[in-house]
């Protein structure tokens, strides 16, 4: 494994292991999964350990009342598996319903964002098919600090002071979150003991008690109290699902795989499919127009996986014909080398606040797993006496009459959480993700870039400045980007944000694997608590 000098000054140096590795936003997390790794279980197991300790210790982007999706590489097997562990609209949601409420736009907070959470169906399809630990062991340490307490950092400590007024709202999220009437500060210590017994029950009874019973009971009740309209019989039907991960070729023997609609990966591998077409490596890292380029392929890709990603399960979503070379020729061809352009979505042709982890173990196991509650603290609703908070997924849904994503019963949402992952000639060697709403397939672009036609070091390939495309031509670019940089850009029609504006540039995980020695090499996010632990 080499990485190639970089003119950047990373902001520390990658992580490397022999026997084990776990990278994500929250230490205490990243060590919880460590400690699995280190008492014999595998990848999987210390995923699931790693997220359900920060369901406690990062509550403001995650928590058991969400979605999630993975892409698990089974060296048994010698495959990549997708998991969609996102929950549907519930059965009584409908677009007239909503729209009948006054609404044009679909409400982002409250009961009637709440859909069915998926997660713990999630860690269920996966440790039933790749785990070696019970949920007894795994949620020991994530037990323990909402039991006892945990000492909240300083990136979640400034995330939960945001999201005070949304949870003054609604009594049990104000009692459960705010202790003292206001949120903890950094270093404080905060405890969870209704989440304790919440964990407790799932520790010894088992998953089905989140979905039916007295934890389903209280989490119906609360979303139906605040506008929703979901039943306990919405959450006994779920089920989370194996899907076939989409992929795309890319140089020298490289394949990026993401999830399925109804992700947004898909944004991901559509610009992904047309910056290729450019010699981006013979680009001076960081000009003007490396960023040009990549800004307006991610364009391209948004605004098609706008028009097309839905529920695949109610709509045709023509991801074989989006993701064709011919198709991506076209939308090549649209870019303008020196002009900003806002083209509309294409005509494929048609065939019949989250956290992010990645996990590697000393087997050749990898993890790419992200979670997520949506917006701050998802709906503002927290389920009785549960001491679970309820996402806002729903936020996503269309109200668009014929929309491929408009809200109909049973529906799963257009989804932002999406896992990356990186295959080179058929074999792993890259699990990584980029977790913050829109940006993710923005940094999934970039991170990508960076790590193979720059041939950046994990940690570089996440130091790096980045971009943050917004609407339109409006695009935000971090501050490390140079005047001149941003003057050229300007020139070409790009409407840059002021350099002070506050924008969220992502967080995200990454974890190399050398394929001939199985040295692992990780990198986690400057931009929040984030840590990669190894040994």
């Amino acid at each position: 494994m080499s990485f190639q000098p970089f003119a950047f000054p990373s902001r520390r140096s990658y992580v490397v292991a022999r026997h084990g590795l776990v990278a994500t936003s929250q230490p205490l997390a990243a060590q919880a999964g460590l400690a699995v790794l280190q008492a014999g279980g595998n990848a999987v197991d210390a995923a699931v350990a790693t997220v359900a300790t920060l369901c406690v210790v990062e509550p403001c982007s995650t928590g058991i009342g969400g979605d999630a999706f993975a892409l698990i590489w089974s060296a048994a097997e010698g495959r990549l598996y997708g998991l969609n562990a996102s929950g549907p609209a519930p059965a009584a949601l409908t677009a007239d319903l909503v729209r009948g409420q006054g609404h044009v736009t679909f409400p982002a907070r409250g009961g009637l964002a709440v859909t069915v959470p998926g997660s713990v169906r999630g860690w269920q399809l996966a440790l039933e098919r790749f785990g070696t630990r019970g949920l007894d062991t795994l949620l020991a340490r994530p037990l323990d600090y909402a039991r006892n307490g945990f000492p909240v950092s300083a990136t979640i400590a400034r995330a939960w002071q945001g999201s005070a007024e949304l949870l003054r709202r609604l009594p049990d999220s104000s009692r459960v979150w705010l202790p003292g009437s206001r949120p903890p500060r950094a270093t404080e210590l905060f405890r969870n003991p209704e989440f304790a017994a919440t964990l407790q029950t799932l520790a010894e009874q088992g998953y089905d008690t989140f979905y039916a019973g007295p934890i389903a009971a209280q989490i119906a009740a609360a979303v139906r109290a605040d506008g929703g309209v979901m039943t306990e019989e919405d959450l006994a039907a779920y089920q989370a699902e194996w899907v076939e991960p989409i992929t795309i070729a890319y140089r020298d023997g490289y394949a990026f795989h993401e999830i399925p609609p109804n992700g947004q990966g898909l944004a991901a591998l559509l610009a992904l499919n047309i910056v290729k077409g450019f010699d981006l490596a013979g680009l001076e890292y960081g000009s003007a127009d490396y960023y040009h380029l990549l800004i307006e392929g991610m364009k391209l890709g948004f605004i098609d996986a706008q028009a097309y990603v839905g529920d695949p399960r109610q709509v045709d979503v023509p991801v074989a014909g989006l993701l064709s070379e011919r198709y991506a020729r076209q939308r090549r061809a649209l870019i303008d080398r020196e002009a900003a352009r806002w083209p509309e979505p294409g005509r494929p042709p048609r065939h019949g606040d989250t956290v992010y982890l990645t996990v590697a173990d000393e087997a050749g196991n990898m993890v790419s797993w992200i979670q997520s509650l949506y917006m701050g603290f998802g709906s503002g609703v927290t389920a009785g006496a549960t001491g679970i908070q309820l996402q806002n997924r729903g936020a996503n849904f269309s109200l668009e009459p014929g929309h491929p994503n408009e809200v109909a019963p049973g529906k799963r949402p257009y989804h932002t959480i999406i896992p990356g992952f990186i295959t080179r000639d058929g074999r792993p060697w890259a699990s990584f993700g980029v977790m913050g709403g829109f940006m993710q397939p923005q940094g999934h672009l970039q991170v990508g870039v960076n790590l193979i036609d720059f041939g950046m070091d994990p940690q570089a390939a996440l130091d790096a400045p980045r971009f943050n495309w917004l609407r339109g031509r409006e695009v935000a670019l971090e501050a490390a980007v140079g005047e001149p940089v941003r003057a050229e850009l300007a020139r070409w029609g790009h409407a840059l944000l002021p350099r002070e504006t506050a924008v969220h540039y992502g967080g995200g995980q990454v974890i190399l694997r050398d394929p001939d020695s199985g040295v692992l090499a990780g990198g986690s996010e400057p931009r929040n608590d984030g840590a990669a632990v190894g040994f």
